[in-house]
């Protein structure tokens, strides 16, 4: 006999399936131009991150990863000339990541964007819904097990938007300035508005 603990309706079961297909076919398109999924992740991730976020603990937190395969990853990343690290001008014990110009010049070969392709397809409502859907159950995921969201720091809580439209926006957890750039990143401090 089946345990009914794991039966899910059969939507539910459906939607599951789907999300394990996408995650095989976002791995398998991970294996491109010589590189592993973990190293991809680690420079989409450094391609969106935000100058609080591109250090080595908020990208194991970003991957929930070890330490040790992030050490790893970035280690080979390095090797490759992909990434940079550097010492934290206002902390040198801390350790930022960059991007090298060969790194983010690798970025337009990633095979994952092949799903930008099928998404062009679809209507803006479709897009609209899945978006949402996607973000609610990332969500929802991620804080059974305690994970931050890593959202825009534009959606953030403590997002001060510059009113006088001058582009001198504000973090209000940080008590620092936020650039246009900074405010269309991914950080690692977001938590949602």
């Amino acid at each position: 006999m089946v345990s009914t603990q794991y039966c899910l309706p059969m939507n539910d079961d459906e939607t599951l399936a789907m999300i394990g297909r996408l995650a095989r076919i976002v791995t398998h398109d991970g294996h491109a131009a010589g590189l592993k999924p973990a190293q991809w992740e680690a420079l989409r991730y450094l391609a969106r991150a935000n100058r609080f976020s591109n250090t080595p603990g908020a990208l194991t937190a970003y991957l929930g990863a070890t330490k040790g395969t992030v050490s790893q990853t970035l280690m080979a990343l390095e090797r490759a000339g992909l990434v940079r690290k550097s010492a934290d001008a206002a902390d040198r014990r801390s350790v930022r990541l960059e991007l090298t110009a060969a790194g983010a010049a690798l970025l337009p070969q990633d095979e994952t964007l092949r799903f930008a392709e099928a998404l062009s397809r679809m209507d803006a409502a479709q897009r609209e819904a899945l978006n949402e859907g996607l973000a609610a159950l990332l969500k929802a995921r991620l804080a059974a097990d305690g994970g931050r969201t890593f959202g825009l720091c534009r959606d953030c809580r403590h997002f001060r938007r510059d009113m006088e439209g001058a582009g001198r926006h504000r973090c209000a957890l940080l008590h620092v300035p936020l650039s246009d750039e900074d405010t269309a990143r991914i950080c690692v401090e977001q938590e949602a508005a």
